[in-house]
């Protein structure tokens, strides 16, 4: 079995269904900082599965993709930090 085809028939689906229990989590999460992780770790399985397709393909502007989703996900979570420090004192 090649890295392609590895790609493709395990770790694709593999990924889309973390995906599927993140988006479960954001949608039913009890708690504000519960969605917040659910997104965050929803942005990282977009940001694995750009990573797996740009190996898989070949094509490098997915590790581009990923790069900035990546800072944009971290952005997010500074900035959650930073409302519930000022919401709680």
């Amino acid at each position: 079995m090649i890295l392609a085809d590895f790609v493709y028939e395990v770790i694709l689906p593999l990924q889309g269904l973390a995906a599927f229990l993140a988006l479960f989590r954001l949608v039913r999460g009890p708690s504000l900082p519960d969605r917040v992780v659910a997104l965050d770790f929803l942005a990282l399985v977009v940001i694995n599965i750009a990573a797996a397709y740009s190996v898989a393909t070949g094509h490098t502007a997915f590790i581009d993709v990923a790069i900035v989703l990546a800072l944009v996900a971290f952005l997010g979570t500074v900035a959650f930090a930073y409302y519930l420090s000022r919401r709680k004192s």
